[in-house]
């Protein structure tokens, strides 16, 4: 049979136990409030955990739904709606939700300027192209910026670059994405200002202080780096988590594989070129390659020298190469040709190519340079003369493979190609930098043909403004008391009047389907909060377990943790679980300070479904599934568990 039919039979049979389990909760809790509760609960878990609809249309309709309880309400048996319909739609002006928005914005505008450009570049650098090296050069990056950033704004600020990297060696956004937002999450368990439920943590311990019976000492707070050992332990055991597993439950989704159109197929096809590679090699001062002129190199092995670094800094594109250039010991070439001319030059020359292109990976990359295609146009001042004339490489930068005209082709591995006089309509396949590509479609000798290609209209010019209020925005968030939303904000307007952005390009940077989501799943915390769903749930799972050991009920507390973070805002879930956790710790003499820690690390395990507001943000640029957070999240959830309990008791 059809797997649609499967598929559909499946979703058909889970909604009947839901709906089952929904009936049966009905008659077990102690309220008509929090029966209709648990039954949106349900429905929300099997519309993520399905994907009957998408998720951001699942929030929506879950919160639409929660709204039409006011109405409804005398048939549903409530006095009132579940949420009142005047504050249905908080969750689209929440802190957490506009901060999404500015730091998108902030970060939008560092990529304007090239500067994320420039950390792609250095990541690329130092860990390579391959996934075992690149996840954990991100990873960790952004888990040390969460510990003292809020980490959804570390995760923002690292989309544009993790976007750049996945350009540039070929690596899915949907394998580098998820633990980039992963360790931004344990990452903001490093320091006690790493994220929200910590920030409050000591709040909450003083005000339980005011509530201890006579006799007991009252809680000390917790010191910045108190917690360091616990999170340092959890971002490496995430990072660890993705290198050794990463490959078995990271998703490569279809929407990460690039132009199915091959480019250089479609030129080997037309033209006759045959398979041609940038590679990339460094000359030993004993190679007979030292003192050779390029144009000599050139004509005798019908490559192309398309970059050079000489230890001054690169040179490529137009007035970067030019024929007269002599090579010397310890430069840095980058040639573009066919294989077999490359294994002829290494064996003549004594040299080695690269497997990858790595000092220059990031200015040849795709996303900076490539194979084009352009025509004589008539009245062009190139008509009867050749390549080597005009200087093509030095004066328009570009590197001439083939000309196609009526009668044939010539090609760069046929020979001729630079000392045939152009005619009207001659078409040309070159390698160029797509900065200089774009420098000639205002150029009346040429005809552009290859029009799609990336056009990026940075402002390497408003560096210092856009630094200028990254710099007041971390100032902001680090040494004064302006709530999270507010100093954002005056970062991503400060790059909209400092003309970083335009307001246009501000909007097209936020992610709505994040901002929807999100938004949407607020109400449904205040419902479960508000209704007493979540105080019945920790008593009966507390009440269930009985004459425990201290560890067993610690363990029932972050699991318990766990599960609130899932469905209600971290800080809701810390507010609720703190008191009833330095109670619990009473109650079977542990320390009650310890427990309220437990709880605060504990909200930070949100990797199950996609509801915490980094998850949400990942949502979109990666194209993920819900399932493909319950894959790889719930083992990340299992192992946060036993190495967060592990370190709590070894350091505490």
């Amino acid at each position: 049979m059809h797997p649609t039919f499967w598929s559909r039979i499946t979703k058909d049979l889970a909604a009947a136990l839901f709906a089952v389990a929904a009936i049966w909760l009905a008659g077990v809790v102690p309220s008509v409030e929090i029966a209709w509760v648990m039954g949106f609960l349900l429905l929300t878990v099997y519309l993520f955990a399905f994907e009957v609809v998408g998720v951001d249309v699942a929030a929506v309709t879950v919160m639409v739904l929660l709204g039409l309880t006011s109405l409804l309400a005398p048939w549903m048996g409530l006095e009132q709606g579940l949420v009142p319909t005047a504050h249905l739609f908080d969750g689209f002006s929440s802190n957490a939700v506009i901060s999404i928005i500015a730091v998108m914005i902030i970060g939008a505008g560092l990529d304007r300027t090239g500067l994320m450009s420039r950390v792609a570049g250095f990541i690329m650098r130092v860990g390579g192209t391959t996934e075992k090296r690149i996840i954990p050069m991100i990873s960790g990056t952004v888990g040390i910026i969460s510990s003292f950033m809020q980490n959804v704004g570390a995760a923002a600020l690292f989309l544009p670059v993790v976007s750049r990297i996945s350009a540039r060696t070929g690596l899915p956004m949907s394998r580098l994405l998820m633990p980039m937002g992963f360790c931004a999450l344990l990452g903001g368990t490093i320091t006690m200002v790493g994220s929200s439920p910590l920030i409050l943590l000591n709040d909450l311990i003083l005000t339980s202080n005011q509530a201890l019976p006579t006799g007991v000492t009252p809680m000390e707070t917790f010191k910045l780096f108190d917690v360091t050992p616990i999170g340092v332990a959890l971002l490496l055991t995430g990072i660890l988590y993705f290198v050794v597993a990463g490959r078995f439950v990271l998703p490569v989704r279809a929407a990460d594989k690039r132009d199915e159109r091959d480019p250089m197929r479609y030129f080997a096809e037309t033209y006759g070129l045959g398979p041609v590679d940038v590679r990339e090699l460094r000359v030993p001062a004993s190679s007979p390659l030292v003192g050779v002129g390029v144009d000599a190199m050139e004509r005798e092995w019908r490559v192309r020298v398309v970059a050079v670094e000489k230890g001054d800094g690169l040179r490529l594109g137009a007035d970067g190469v030019d024929r007269t250039l002599g090579i010397a010991a310890g430069n840095t070439l980058a040639l573009l040709g066919q294989s077999e001319s490359f294994e002829q030059f290494a064996a003549a020359y004594g040299v080695t190519f690269k497997p990858d292109l790595d000092l220059f990976a990031e200015a040849l990359s795709k996303t900076k340079a490539g194979i084009a295609e352009l025509v004589i146009a008539p009245g062009s001042s190139l008509i009867g003369k050749t390549a080597r004339d005009v200087w093509m490489r030095k004066t328009y930068g570009l590197s001439l493979l083939a000309i196609q005209r009526g009668e044939g082709n010539l090609t760069v591995a046929t020979g001729g190609v630079r000392n045939t006089p152009f005619r009207i309509g001659d078409a040309l396949v070159v390698h160029t930098t797509w900065a200089d590509l774009a420098r000639l479609e205002r150029d009346r000798d040429f005809v552009v043909v290859t029009t799609e290609y990336p056009h990026e209209d940075l402002r390497p010019h408003k560096v210092p403004t856009a630094l200028l209020f990254f710099v007041i925005t971390l100032f902001l968030l680090l040494f004064t008391d302006l709530r999270l939303a507010v100093a954002l904000f005056v970062g991503a307007l400060g790059m909209i009047l400092g003309g970083v952005l335009s307001i246009e390009e501000a909007y097209k940077a936020v992610s709505w389907r994040s901002v929807f989501l999100l938004a949407s799943l607020i109400p449904l915390g205040l419902a479960v909060e508000s209704s007493g769903t979540a105080a019945w749930i920790a008593d009966q799972t507390l009440s269930m377990m009985g004459d425990q050991p201290v560890w067993v009920v610690q363990a029932a507390l972050m699991g318990l943790a766990t599960c609130f973070t899932l469905v209600m805002s971290n800080v809701g879930a810390t507010v609720l679980l703190v008191p009833l956790a330095v109670n619990i710790a009473l109650g079977v003499g542990a320390n009650p300070a310890v427990f309220a820690l437990t709880v605060a690390i504990g909200t930070s395990n949100s990797f199950f479904i996609p509801t915490h507001q980094v998850n949400a943000l990942l949502m979109g640029p990666g194209d993920y599934r819900v399932v493909d957070f319950m894959r790889a999240g719930g083992i990340m959830t299992l192992l946060f568990l036993a190495v967060a309990l592990g370190m709590l008791n070894l350091v505490f």
